[in-house]
């Protein structure tokens, strides 16, 4: 069923630009008791879909990107995904051979790699490269990862004994065949420049931008290689205790920042359909507007069905550093999923959320493509966040050495 009152909230979430604290009140008369009260958001351009491919993570890194040049004060741009996956195919696969295949190669990535594809090879428009070269009018990445994987490990298996100087050339070329060609101009408001020259003209900088992440195992306000699959290349995040990544992320938003999010949504609170990520506390028996009779007769599949129903807000459980330690290490949160968040709300018990742009189009749910993470959903399955430097507080950058 579809609720007209969230669809006008999440339509003002996608048009209104604030660096300032907004409000905008929507209620849910359908079927919801969700009441939600807009503290911030941030503009972004319109929900896209990844389709049949793994890419989420150039998908929510592009539309990021997208926000900052918005926030900068340039112009709206429709930014090619797909240039970044298909450099980014071609290091990974480099990467691959030289660890004689012992690092990870996948569709899978972090939102480093949109930043370190910038960096080294500039951005083109999706106009220019939409990455659709193989007879398809969306995103279908079976048969390009398999064949790519497959090829790359052949040249793994080294049958000459010597890998040739050939396997590179080849190796680029299925990516080309794939993908398509990468042009050497385009057209950026009205001049033809190449992509480095258009990173240039936008005013983007990637060296402003770091990763963030927040587990124990690793040593506090010091860098860590995050030993994720995803992460093949080792780069380095800041470690941050989880009230002080807390502090990151509000601090962002207060000062027109959005943020790219990398994080699990595999879990049972996570919900794309219905709009909502939460935590909800499965012990509670105190339901505000519940039977309390009828919920005493619940067995217990029936009562986590209700608390996992998105009917109304519920008690969430609190999360502090342990949970996320342990939920990271026994794999019950893991980096599946990246996605750019834009901006803040709150319900009518005060619970904090974090508006979330997915990417899996806007028909696939009724908020078009976006979602409410809760402030507990975001500190247990938050894997690690990319924000601009001048987002994170000054005595917190201090204490990390970032200048």
């Amino acid at each position: 069923m579809r609720s007209n009152h969230f669809v006008r909230l999440f339509t003002l979430i996608l048009l209104i630009c604030s660096t300032s604290p907004s409000t905008v009140f929507a209620q849910d008369t359908t079927h919801r008791g969700f009441i939600f009260d807009t503290i911030c958001t941030i503009r972004a351009t319109p929900v896209k879909h990844q389709d049949n491919s793994g890419t989420c993570w150039s998908f929510a890194v592009t539309s990021f990107i997208e926000s900052e040049i918005i926030r900068m004060g340039g112009t709206e741009i429709n930014l090619s995904e797909m240039y970044f996956v298909r450099n980014t195919y071609a290091d990974k696969g480099q990467h691959y051979v030289r660890m004689h295949g012992t690092s990870n190669y996948s569709a899978g990535g972090q939102a480093h790699h949109g930043i370190n594809a910038i960096k080294k090879w500039g951005f083109l428009t999706e106009t220019a490269y939409p990455g659709l070269n193989y007879g398809e009018n969306k995103h279908i990445h079976g048969e390009l990862d398999e064949a790519s994987k497959a090829f790359l490990d052949v040249v793994v298996k080294n049958p000459n004994h010597k890998v040739s100087t050939a396997w590179r050339p080849a190796f680029e070329a299925i990516l080309d065949a794939y993908l398509g060609t990468v042009p050497t101009t385009f057209d950026w408001n009205g001049s033809k420049l190449t992509p480095m020259e258009a990173v240039k003209a936008s005013g983007f900088n990637p060296d402003d931008y770091v990763e963030l992440t927040s587990y124990s195992i690793y040593p506090f306000y010091e860098t860590c290689a995050l030993e994720i699959p995803d992460n093949y290349d080792l780069k380095l995040y800041y470690n941050l205790p989880i009230n002080d990544l807390m502090e990151v992320i509000n601090y962002a938003f207060k000062k027109g920042f959005s943020v790219c999010w990398d994080g699990d949504v595999g879990n049972k609170g996570f919900s794309h359909n219905k709009g909502m990520a939460i935590v909800p506390d499965a012990e509670t028996t105190d339901f505000t507007g519940t039977e309390k009779a009828k919920w005493e007769k619940m067995t217990g599949k029936e009562r986590l069905k209700s608390v996992y129903s998105f009917e109304k807000p519920v008690p969430e459980k609190q999360i502090g550093q342990a949970e996320r330690d342990t939920s990271f290490e026994n794999q019950t949160t893991t980096d599946d999923h990246l996605m750019h968040l834009t901006g803040v709300v709150k319900d009518q018990n005060g619970t904090i959320y974090y508006i979330t742009k997915n990417s899996w189009g806007t028909e696939s749910n009724d908020f078009g493509g976006y979602l409410n993470m809760s402030e507990s959903y975001f500190k247990l399955n938050t894997v690690a966040i990319l924000v601009h430097k001048d987002a994170i507080p000054k005595h917190l950058a201090k204490k990390l050495g970032i200048k």
